[in-house]
């Protein structure tokens, strides 16, 4: 991990199209603003961790929820 020191009005640049500026300190707190391409997707750490968690779950097959599923539907075949 690389660890900088920076101030108010420093920026770090990431490859060739991303800035991440300092732009207040508050007590414990760092405001930060970052200027990235739009088609760039950035998350909060938490966020990230959430959504990969949802991932993961949703991944996750329950053979009794896909044995209900294939029930189901092989009801409906039956009945046309």
């Amino acid at each position: 991990m690389l660890v900088l020191t920076r101030k108010i009005g420093d920026g770090i640049l990431i490859g060739d199209d991303v800035l991440i500026k300092i732009v207040d300190v508050r007590g414990n707190s760092v405001r930060v603003g970052i200027e990235a391409p739009q088609d760039r997707k950035i998350y909060r750490m938490e966020v990230y961790e959430r959504i990969s968690a949802e991932n993961k779950s949703a991944s996750q097959w329950d053979m009794a929820d896909v044995d209900a599923l294939s029930d189901n539907l092989q009801t409906k075949v039956n009945k046309k």
